[in-house]
């Protein structure tokens, strides 16, 4: 169980980061709080919660090996909550078959499924042996 738990979280750290590289390279060509292409039809929370990405992304990463359960629950409620927040705005400009957002539903039916099979190497309490 522990070495499926290992590919499993290896996994989860690669897509994380080539998120993270998404949103830091939005960051360095067009600045904070940019609002990837919509224009005015996007609020200052949505251009906020992205630039957060930049930074939650990479703490799941990381906490994914040095505490592995957060890091679990971490890239599950970074993924949900990105796909909520990004359907809103896919709905709004009929974006339903974007490579962008099919990755996001990807990515999220992957974690939802592989998410309970990595935790079930540390049991509550437990984490990565030292």
């Amino acid at each position: 169980m522990l070495r499926a738990s290992i590919v499993i979280r290896i996994l989860f750290a690669l897509c994380l980061l080539a998120a993270t590289f998404n949103h830091a390279r939005a960051i360095l060509q067009h600045g904070l709080l940019w609002d990837y292409g919509y224009g005015n039809k996007i609020n200052l929370t949505s251009k906020v919660y992205w630039d957060v990405l930049t930074i939650l992304d990479p703490l799941a990463a990381i906490l994914l090996f040095g505490k592995p359960r957060a890091g679990i629950w971490l890239t599950v409620a970074i993924i949900v909550s990105d796909v909520i927040h990004n359907t809103y705005y896919v709905a709004m400009n009929d974006q339903w078959l974007a490579p962008f957002y099919l990755a996001q539903i990807g990515f999220l039916v992957a974690v939802l499924g592989l998410a309970p099979v990595a935790a079930r190497a540390f049991p509550s309490g437990c984490q990565a042996p030292a």
